[in-house]
């Protein structure tokens, strides 16, 4: 726990990340990175290049320092931290080298105003935190019967194209073990080599129902335009995973997990790739809770760029009480599920109406979907607990903030 004396000075540090949070992350992942060059290998280096890390780094320390008397705001947030953090594989040593060049980050930018005062307060600050996660990630490794270096070999056993840029792979162990159970929602990590002795690892979100057998990933291509760049590992997966390829994948981790066991209903919302957990929850459901009030809704681009339409197909014919909604930013017409396709963007108050705002939202896609479809559902009496989101890539906290 912060200590008294720390306190204020951390309450006094708000306005200042607030206006050089951003500088002082972006200071931190030069210098970190220039004395450690191999962290790259850790480190989702597309969404350094594109600023997206920075920013989200940035969120999380301004978060604590605003939020670091109500632990239990941060609970949550620290919740999905370490469930990353283990995907990635970060160790107890990593935030030494974290701490320093964070530390140094802060003095950098702050100049003179980074008394040895404030600082102290900031370094105990981060190593009370970085205590929190140690013990949490440490538990969860146990919990999941592995570790930092663990991943396993895992053979591509189907490839499947699903819809204009997702394709999905069926995943299989090497030899005769079984694959670990999991959550809908949960996602493992994959690494690839890029090019000799240079490694990425990205999460992808299990997208079917867990059996002990095979596990399956549905990836999206990610282009690259003039302000960002390409999804390597996307891009590689996709040019060069086929059938018999050999991946190395992590345990399955997250803590968006829809709870399949309830009775209340249902709504499961998406938005481009955001689909993929979605079809994980829905086959689930399918399985163990056929008799739960769903609705089920997923906006696209295009009818072109429909993702895993066989799933829901196949879903729908177990599940009693399901309704879907298809929504094309191209308005164009489409029949989908025997249901015309709504034009534009999703519109939340639809599904209200359906389900009702008793119901329990679960939403994932563009950060800017996400955000719209909140604000909507809380405009419209929706309680703040019955919303969940799962965000792929960096989370700029946007509900602590």
């Amino acid at each position: 726990m912060l200590s008294e004396a720390s306190k204020p000075l951390i309450d006094a540090s708000v306005p200042v990340l607030r206006a050089h949070g951003l500088a002082i992350t972006q200071t931190f992942y030069r210098n970190m990175f220039a004395d450690r060059p191999e962290l790259t290998n850790l480190f989702n280096m597309g969404n350094q290049a594109n600023g997206s890390q920075q920013q989200s780094l940035a969120a999380a320390v301004f978060a604590y320092a605003a939020n670091h008397r109500t632990p239990d705001a941060l609970g949550p947030v620290v919740n999905r931290i370490v469930h990353k953090h283990a995907a990635v594989g970060i160790k107890p040593s990593h935030y030494a080298i974290v701490g320093k060049h964070l530390l140094n980050g802060i003095r950098e930018v702050l100049g003179e105003a980074a008394t040895p005062e404030l600082m102290a307060a900031w370094d105990e600050a981060y190593w009370v935190l970085a205590g929190e996660l140690i013990a949490a990630e440490t538990r969860l490794y146990v919990k999941t019967d592995s570790g930092p270096d663990h991943r396993q070999p895992v053979r591509v056993v189907e490839r499947r194209q699903q819809g204009h840029d997702i394709v999905s792979f069926t995943l299989a162990p090497v030899g005769d073990g079984m694959l670990a159970d999991f959550q809908p929602g949960q996602y493992v990590s994959v690494v690839v080599e890029l090019s000799p002795g240079v490694f990425q690892q990205r999460q992808y979100s299990l997208s079917d129902v867990s059996n002990g057998r095979t596990w399956r990933i549905s990836v999206k291509r990610e282009p690259g335009d003039v302000e960002r760049p390409q999804g390597a590992v996307s891009n590689w997966l996709h040019d060069n995973a086929s059938e018999g390829t050999v991946l190395m994948v992590s345990q399955p981790f997250g803590d968006f997990a829809p709870d399949v066991d309830s009775d209340a209903p249902i709504a499961l919302l998406s938005a481009g790739v955001g689909i993929t957990p979605m079809i994980s929850a829905l086959n689930t459901l399918a399985q163990c809770n056929p008799q739960r009030r769903i609705v089920f809704g997923h906006a696209a681009r295009a009818a072109s760029h429909l993702a895993h339409v066989d799933d829901v197909v196949t879903a729908g014919g177990k599940l009693a009480h399901l309704s879907t909604y298809y929504f094309l930013e191209s308005a164009e017409p489409a029949t989908i599920l025997g249901r015309d396709a709504l034009p534009g963007y999703m519109d939340a108050d639809i599904v209200l109406r359906d389900i009702g705002k008793d119901a329990d939202f679960y939403l994932c896609g563009p950060l800017p979907f996400m955000q719209a479809q909140r604000a909507t559902l809380q405009a419209r009496g929706v309680a703040a607990h019955r919303i969940h989101r799962e965000v792929f890539g960096p989370d700029l906290l946007d509900d602590l903030l």
